[in-house]
């Protein structure tokens, strides 16, 4: 297939959604399920316009995909306002600690006694399909970043973090694949959890942190706080953070969402922490990097400080540009997931779907000790909202990218691609209906 057959694709499968989407939206369903949908439909189950290997393109597509991970997390730690030190954090630390871990054991265990695995493949698999996926769980996660609901907030951290817990779980897999004995433990509790992780975190954060305060304070500095371009800002952040934690041998994906809550935290600390965000009180116009400053945003500028005007510009641009950066991705991917499902449907999926969607992830959310952090309906909420997607895929082509067995190779494709899928169709049906549900029950009668 050429690239212009791609675009093509790419092109006609935007214009079918653009046109479609003032049905979509009142509809129970979702963009991810409609661009399924669309590829199985161009796939060779339908139409048979589009083929693709999936072993030849494991390296181009463990890039592309590991770009849109990438903007989906940098953009999901922007959401987040609440300091750290706020309880509501600690849903996100429980879903993308305790939980990611039960749910990892569980499926390891479904696995290897029910479909006989080994545990070396049990392990990878299941720390592929465990993490809940920061790209197409956007929906049920924070709308922005006043959403403070502890249902949206724990799924946006979880989304965030549970990298530093699922990304350890697929190298302990490849490992013991390749080594029947357990002398790698040690080295692989020091190098992947103990020092990764932290590593990941603390690079990004304080890049973030101090990146934003270096750019907010300059720009006031030289009057320039609507003029400067803020997409540059957010590809050089989103860079450095990921190659700096890459460096250190953190983990990157940590250090781009950590980088986001950072620069977040650095617009909280320039301006009143109890005050709405400041992108909700200004908002640039279009080409503002070229106009007069004195009509580059509209909103309250009479109100606020150089400091607010600043952030809230910055803020603003970096959302909508990483949103559209994150949107776009997904729509290529899951049309290329449908477009390939036909060659690697397992059947077997929907046992592992079935027991990971109904039974492993509420569970274990359900036994995790909340106290009043969720009452029961949030738990069921957060239990069924465990999307699986792009970040699985992802895992998927690094494993396939180090060596895997052939027959390994082709079971890990057959199973994370199958999960996938019914995790889009299933979640996406249903995922708007009990958000609509949830949304009433919080209204006061």
């Amino acid at each position: 297939m050429t690239f212009t057959v791609w675009v093509a694709v790419l092109g006609a499968v935007l214009l079918t959604l653009a046109l479609t989407s003032s049905y979509l939206r009142w509809m129970p369903v979702t963009t991810s399920a409609m661009c399924l949908v669309l590829g199985i439909a161009i796939g060779p189950m339908g139409l048979g316009a589009l083929k693709l290997d999936i072993s030849d393109s494991s390296v181009w597509m463990e890039h592309l995909t590991e770009v849109a991970v990438v903007f989906s997390l940098f953009v999901s730690g922007l959401k987040l306002r609440l300091p750290l030190k706020d309880r509501t954090w600690r849903v996100a630390y429980g879903l993308a600690g305790p939980v990611m871990i039960l749910c990892i054991a569980g499926l390891c265990l479904a696995l290897h006694y029910l479909l006989g695995l080994s545990w070396g493949a049990s392990m990878l698999i299941g720390a592929m399909l465990a993490p809940t996926d920061p790209v197409l769980a956007a929906l049920v996660q924070v709308n922005d970043a006043r959403d403070d609901d502890r249902v949206r907030f724990g799924l946006s951290g979880e989304a965030g973090l549970n990298d530093g817990t699922a990304f350890p779980f697929v190298i302990l897999g490849l490992l013991m694949l390749r080594d029947d004995g357990s002398g790698f433990l040690g080295e692989w509790l020091l190098r992947n959890v103990l020092w990764a992780v932290p590593a990941g975190l603390l690079v990004g954060y304080w890049m973030g942190r101090g990146i934003g305060r270096l750019t907010l304070s300059m720009r006031i500095r030289n009057a320039d706080s609507t003029l400067s371009p803020n997409d540059y800002l957010a590809l050089a952040l989103i860079a450095l953070a990921y190659v700096v934690a890459d460096w250190v041998q953190g983990y990157g994906f940590l250090s781009v969402f950590a980088a986001g809550l950072g620069l977040r935290q650095a617009e909280v600390k320039s301006t009143d922490e109890t005050a709405p965000p400041a992108e909700h009180l200004v908002q640039p116009v279009v080409g503002h990097e070229t106009v007069d400053p004195q009509q580059a945003i509209m909103g309250d500028t009479d109100s606020l400080d150089d400091s607010q005007l600043a952030a809230g510009v910055m803020m603003s641009d970096m959302l909508a540009f990483g949103s559209l950066v994150e949107r776009s991705m997904e729509v290529f991917l899951v049309t290329l997931l449908g477009v390939v499902l036909a060659n690697h449907w397992d059947w077997r999926a929907l046992a592992i779907g079935a027991l990971l969607f109904v039974v492993i992830r509420p569970l274990s959310v359900l036994v995790v000790p909340w106290r009043r952090l969720l009452d029961g309906p949030q738990r069921l909420l957060i239990g069924w909202f465990g999307i699986r997607g792009i970040g699985s895929l992802f895992y998927l082509f690094f494993a396939l990218n180090h060596d895997l067995q052939p027959e390994v190779a082709q079971l890990c494709i057959n199973l994370t691609l199958s999960v996938v899928a019914l995790s889009i169709l299933v979640h996406g049906v249903t995922t708007q209906p009990t958000l609509a549900w949830y949304e009433r029950r919080k209204q006061p009668s």
